[in-house]
């Protein structure tokens, strides 16, 4: 392999190794803790479900823009229905069946009307986006209307020792699991990566493209509803625009992830370190009193070395 391919392929994770040492040697006495390593499970475990099924579309060559807009429409109809007077279970089942539907109405445009990805789910996310607004009437919910034993599950953990594993932190585990089973254990998996490499050769050779393209975007309808009421049960309440930020933060771990793979593909370990690596940047920054907005350079920067890294690979094999 030429440095450039090394380059391509292990720049991010060289570059998440680095970010580690610097953040250790500056925070010697918090930043390695079990405790704070937890911690940052606990606050990226939203990102990480949204970036994860994302990841199921992005192996085809699609994305979605609407996630945090169905984020925010999946926390809003539970709440809302709890204010109703709805049992949690019922409640928490048609907000996932809401994040579905609207992932299935995504599928549609794109693979049964032929609309580019970024034109239709640009288009759905404002209508998400509105409907989030409509159904929580413009307000937060919050308070005595959500029940407790749906708030208390953010707090809740799992004792193994002396750690206390959160449980937002086992669901995105769960969905990491998911994920990672269909997309390299399964004939769909494979029929996915088919068609982000050639979706006409695919379709020549009988795989049924529109059906595995609308199961995509069902995926991540899913995953943008479960992360939704996560962030609902974490903090309490439900508001409209609770999901702002997902979508670009998901579709930035899943470009870091793909630097780590040998054909420049989507795949959903490459996506846990992404996300992982904008979590301890976050945690790091925020325990050295860094201004958030540096943040933002620093998460584009990275982005940017990223994919010209990817890029260097490419070129290499020219």
């Amino acid at each position: 392999m030429t440095l450039a391919s090394h380059l391509r392929r292990y720049g991010t994770l060289l570059g998440f190794a680095a970010m580690v040492v610097f953040f250790a040697l500056n925070l010697p006495d918090t930043f390695l803790t079990a405790r704070n390593l937890l911690n940052v499970t606990q606050q990226v475990s939203m990102l990480a479900v949204v970036a994860f099924t994302m990841t199921v579309v992005m192996a085809m060559g699609d994305f979605d823009l609407s996630v945090g807009a169905m984020a925010s429409l999946a926390g809003v109809v539970a709440a809302t229905l709890f204010v109703a007077g709805w049992p949690v279970g019922l409640a928490i089942a048609a907000a996932l069946g809401a994040g579905v539907l609207a992932g299935l109405l995504n599928g549609v445009l794109v693979s049964v009307l032929g609309i580019l990805p970024f034109v239709a789910t640009l288009g759905t996310m404002t209508v998400f986006g509105g409907l989030a607004f409509v159904v929580s009437d413009g307000r937060t919910i919050f308070g005595r209307d959500i029940p407790a034993s749906f708030s208390g599950f953010a707090r809740s953990a799992l004792e193994a020792g002396d750690l206390r594993i959160p449980a937002l932190t086992l669901v995105a585990v769960a969905v990491l699991a998911v994920i990672w089973v269909v997309l390299e254990q399964t004939p769909y998996g494979r029929r996915l990566y088919a068609i982000g490499g050639n979706i006409e050769a695919a379709r020549l050779a009988g795989t049924r493209v529109v059906k595995l393209r609308l199961l995509a975007f069902c995926f991540t309808g899913l995953g943008a509803a479960i992360a939704g009421l996560m962030y609902a049960s974490r903090v309490a309440s439900a508001n409209p625009t609770q999901g702002d930020g997902l979508m670009l933060d998901a579709i930035a771990c899943v470009f870091l992830g793909m630097t780590m793979s040998e054909e420049g593909e989507p795949r959903v370990l490459g996506t846990l370190l992404g996300v992982l690596l904008l979590g301890l940047l976050d945690n790091g920054l925020t325990q050295m009193n860094v201004d958030s907005y540096i943040r933002e350079v620093l998460v584009g920067t990275i982005i940017i070395l990223a994919v010209a890294s990817g890029r260097l690979g490419v070129f290499s094999r020219r």
